[in-house]
């Protein structure tokens, strides 16, 4: 089947925030739009609101006053939910309760066409379970769009047990003609997306639980080194600890307990004291007027080394070599099975998911220094280094110095295992191998709804490439091993890519 072309009219239901968005999109694509709620006067005002959006753009010369004009006139109110019946694609947009959204969906297959779409814009209901009341389940699926709907590039396309798979891909197309990037996955708890994101809020839970650094440095830490737009603290915040908690909460439930979903005490603490965030005033951050956010720790100036030795013939290795030659430091290379940097003092090695308490024992090198992950290492303002407790005052100002000396920003947390962005970007591409494995969606899907659904600098399952599949799982095992928690346990998809030696995308 076809994208629904412009002629079909789009029933949308629901005319808060996200139906508003959502009317917006489709008519903005040229679909004439209905728009409805329950609420006397509302579906006006979702239409005065998403005039007032438009009116900005119009503001910055990125639309015309016409086609602004244009856009809205497609989009009318109606009072009634029987004046949709003419609808091809009816799209929910209500209150997050499944009695209630069945009742509706009977509601609307009463009033629409045996050849009408229904679809609903749940973020965490089962769409078998909404279309386990209706006579014709195999018409409904789940458009899921993220927020705000216009701006938002993804929309994940549900399918149901029951749903018609030429359903799916008819709508598929439809939201990809509407301009956006779409990924199809069966529906189960979480989807995609707020599926696999949930270690990013986890694993920042989870080092701030255990000391190594405070909100402010572990934010600034993803956002300089991990290259994300936001860090984890200050993205709950303004997600809202309710909502957020709420959707981890439900996960949790939905897969009977899981380890890997387990709430956070430290989040349940801030909603129990109603620190809900931005909303509220309070959460990790205090948005008092007159209060400033705290700045990121970073190490004070070092002297750095004349000369030092890069081992391993690596990518990193080469681009280590290029940062300190550049800055006027000598370098030797030396034959290794694994990268490392050496001087006087201090040996320095990228982390692998242990302590470097730890690993400095096994490997009989007091005086080791652990790197954290970058995005790119060249480009990164700041890298991070934990440092055993073995290690000298010296050793570890010599790394310091070192790498301030190649124009970074230096960050020392406290030994903890995996450290900040390495162990988050393996347990994204953990999580997105076990969605892949149990059947979910695709690969692709996971990097194309992480990035578009909510801005990750790189999909999980391509980055996890980046990294190697062999260190990635090295890394799952030693925190396995550190945590002794089925909570790290490696997806059987990364054990068999592993023992293969094939990356996810070939």
């Amino acid at each position: 089947m076809p994208a629904l072309d412009t002629s079909n009219i789009i029933a949308v239901i629901g005319a808060g925030t996200m139906g508003a968005g959502v009317a917006q999109v489709a008519a903005s694509a040229g679909h004439p739009v209905l728009l409805f709620d329950t609420a006397p006067g509302a579906a006006q005002k979702g239409i005065d609101s998403a005039a007032k959006g438009l009116d900005k753009l119009v503001q910055r010369g990125r639309m015309s006053e016409q086609d602004r004009n244009t856009l809205i006139a497609r989009i009318t109110a109606v009072e009634t939910i029987e004046e949709l019946a003419g609808a091809t694609l009816f799209i929910e947009a209500i209150v997050e309760r499944l009695d209630i959204k069945q009742q509706l969906f009977q509601q609307l297959e009463s009033i629409a066409s045996e050849q009408s779409i229904l679809a609903t814009n749940t973020s965490s209901i089962s769409v078998t379970a909404i279309g386990s009341v209706l006579k014709r389940p195999e018409r409904l699926l789940g458009m899921h769009f993220f927020n705000p709907a216009p701006i938002m590039k993804l929309v994940e396309i549900l399918s149901g047990l029951a749903t018609d798979s030429a359903i799916a891909s008819n709508i598929y197309d439809t939201a990809k003609a509407w301009g956006k990037q779409v990924v199809h996955a069966k529906s189960t708890p979480g989807f995609i997306v707020n599926r696999v994101a949930r270690p990013f809020y986890a694993e920042g839970l989870r080092i701030l639980q255990e000391g190594a650094s405070n909100p402010a440095t572990i934010d600034a830490i993803m956002r300089d080194c991990g290259g994300f737009r936001m860090g984890p603290f200050e993205l709950m915040d303004l997600i809202g600890h309710d909502v957020n908690y709420a959707v981890t909460q439900s996960v949790f439930e939905a897969y009977y307990g899981d380890q890997r979903f387990q709430p956070s005490l430290v989040q349940k603490e801030l909603l129990d004291a109603g620190f809900l965030g931005r909303k509220s005033g309070r959460g990790f951050y205090d948005y008092s007027d007159g209060t400033e956010k705290p700045e990121a720790q970073i190490c004070p100036p070092c002297p750095a080394p004349d000369q030092v030795e890069v081992a391993g013939q690596s990518a990193i290795a080469d681009i280590f070599t290029e940062l300190l030659s550049n800055a006027g430091i000598k370098v030797s290379r030396i034959e290794a099975d694994e990268f490392a940097i050496i001087t006087q003092h201090a040996t320095l090695k990228q982390s692998n998911g242990q302590m470097a308490t730890v690993r400095a024992l096994e490997e009989e090198t007091d005086d080791l220094i652990l790197l954290d992950l970058a995005l790119d290492y060249a480009a990164a303002s700041r890298l991070v280094i934990s440092a055993a407790d073995q290690a000298s005052l010296s050793a570890v100002d010599e790394i310091v110095g070192l790498l301030q000396k190649i124009g970074k920003q230096v960050t020392q947390i406290d030994d903890i295992a995996g450290m900040c962005v390495l162990r988050t970007v393996c347990m994204l591409a953990n999580e997105g191998a076990d969605a892949v494995n149990q059947q979910v969606c695709s690969i692709e899907a996971i990097d194309i709804a992480m990035q578009g659904g909510v801005n990750y600098p790189a999909g999980p399952m391509a980055w996890a490439d980046q990294i190697g599949i062999e260190n990635v799982l090295n890394v799952l095992d030693n925190l396995c091993q550190n945590y002794g928690e089925d909570r790290y346990r490696p997806s059987a998809l990364i054990i068999r890519r592993a023992a293969a030696g094939r990356p996810f995308h070939e």
